[in-house]
C-alpha cells in the first residue's frame, strides 16, 4: 500500500528558530554581555574610528577624565603614554589606576569604534534590543488590527465587507514607503511613533488573508454544527473560526517582522525613525555615511545584522508553516514515485476479485 505523507522530522535542523533565539537572547542579555555603555565616550579624540580588535590602555586621571593610549610605560615620576602620535608624561599623583607596569585598565574594541569613540560591539547589542522590539511590537499591532478588520469583513455582511475591502484596496494601492515616510515627517520621530506608524500601516495584507481564511471556513461542517446548537457568533469566531484560520496569518506575520525591521532601519537611516543617541542598526549605518571608505567596519556590522535578522525570520516563517499546516508534505515525498493506480499493488497488477461461489 502507498505510504502516508509524513511531516518533516522533528530532528531536522531548525535554522530559523535557532537564529531568532540567538538574536532575542543577545537583545535580552545586552546589559549583561555588552562590554561597555553604548553611549560612553572616554576619550573620543583617541578612540575614534579604531579598527576591530584594537586594544588601548585606559588611564584614569584624578579629575575623572580618561586617556586612551597605544602604549604606556611606568617611569620613576609617574607614567609615560603614547597617543595620537605623540608622547605625554603624567605625574603619579594624577593617575588613579597606576600599577607597577603601567595601568590596570584596558579598552578593547572587538568590532571597532565609531567616529565618536563609542564601542560598536556594545552599540550592536543594544541596537538589537531596539530593532527587534520595534519589529515585534509593530507586527503585534498590525496583527491585532488586521485580524479585527478581516473578521469584520468576513462576518459583517456584504455591505461592511465591500466597504472595508475597498478601504484596504485604496491603502494598498498607495506606495507603502511613501506613506510611511509621509507619516514620519508629519509626526514627531521617536521609538513609540515608529512602532505606531509601522503597525498602523502594516495590517492591510493580514486583514485580506484573515478575511479569505474565514470565508473559506464558514461553510465547514464543524462551523455549521456550532451555529446549529445555538452558539453566539462571537463564540463561533473565537472558538472555531480564528483557531483554524490563524496558521497562514501567523506565518505571514512572522515573515513581516523582518520586513518591518528593515523598514525601521530605513526610517532611522533617513533620520525619521529612532533618534540619536538611542542605538539602532539603521542609524548606525547612517553614521557611516560621514566616514572614509577605509573605515569599513562601521556599515558592515549593522548591515550584516540586518541581513541575518531578515533571513532568520523568513526561515522561521517557513518552519512555522511546515509545523502548523497539516497539508504540508515532507521533502521525502518529492523523490517518491507517483501514486499507484487504483487496483494496482506495489509489486504488480492486483489479482481480480474472486466472486463468491453460488
Amino acid at each position: 500500500m502507498p505510504t502516508e505523507p509524513r511531516p518533516r522530522s522533528l530532528g531536522s535542523p531548525r535554522w530559523g528558530f535557532g537564529l531568532v533565539s540567538l538574536l532575542l537572547l543577545a537583545a535580552v542579555l545586552a546589559p549583561l554581555v555588552a562590554p561597555y555603555d553604548p553611549d560612553a565616550q572616554l576619550d573620543p579624540e583617541a578612540a575614534a574610528l579604531r579598527p576591530p580588535g584594537t586594544v588601548l590602555a585606559a588611564v584614569h586621571l584624578a579629575g575623572g577624565d580618561w586617556r586612551l593610549a597605544e602604549r604606556v610605560r611606568r617611569t620613576a615620576g609617574g607614567l609615560e603614554i603614547e597617543r595620537l602620535g605623540g608622547r605625554e608624561l603624567l605625574p603619579a599623583a594624577r593617575v588613579t589606576n597606576l600599577t607597577a607596569t603601567g595601568v590596570a585598565d584596558r579598552r578593547v574594541f572587538l568590532l571597532g569604534s565609531d567616529q565618536y569613540g563609542r564601542d560598536l560591539a556594545s552599540r550592536m547589542l543594544y541596537g538589537a534590543r531596539v530593532s527587534l522590539a520595534v519589529g515585534l511590537l509593530s507586527v503585534l499591532l498590525a496583527l491585532t488590527l488586521g485580524v479585527a478588520v478581516g473578521s469584520l469583513a468576513a462576518l459583517g455582511g456584504p455591505f461592511l465587507d465591500t466597504l472595508l475591502m475597498r478601504i484596504v484596496d485604496a491603502l494598498i494601492a498607495f506606495p507603502y514607503l511613501f506613506l510611511v515616510i509621509a507619516l514620519s515627517v508629519l509626526l514627531r520621530p521617536g521609538t513609540a511613533t515608529t512602532v505606531g506608524i509601522l503597525g498602523a500601516t502594516g495590517w492591510m495584507v493580514i486583514s485580506r488573508l484573515t478575511r479569505a481564511e474565514l470565508r473559506g471556513l464558514q461553510q465547514r461542517d464543524f462551523v455549521l454544527a456550532a451555529r446549529a446548537i445555538g452558539q453566539h457568533p462571537l463564540a463561533v469566531l473565537w472558538r472555531h473560526l480564528l483557531p483554524n484560520a490563524m496558521t497562514p496569518v501567523l506565518v505571514k506575520s512572522t515573515l513581516q517582522i523582518g520586513s518591518l525591521i528593515l523598514l525601521e532601519s530605513t526610517l532611522s537611516f533617513l533620520g525619521l525613525g529612532i533618534q540619536p543617541p538611542v542605538p539602532s542598526w539603521g542609524s548606525m549605518i547612517a553614521d557611516a555615511r560621514h566616514v572614509p571608505l577605509d573605515d569599513w567596519w562601521m556599515p558592515v556590522w549593522p548591515g550584516a545584522a540586518l541581513a541575518v535578522t531578515v533571513i532568520a525570520f523568513n526561515l522561521l516563517g517557513d518552519e512555522l508553516r511546515d509545523a502548523l499546516d497539516p497539508r504540508w508534505r515532507g521533502p521525502e515525498l518529492a523523490a517518491a514515485p507517483p501514486a499507484l493506480a487504483a487496483g494496482e499493488s506495489a509489486t504488480g497488477p492486483a489479482a481480480p476479485a474472486r466472486l463468491p461461489s453460488p
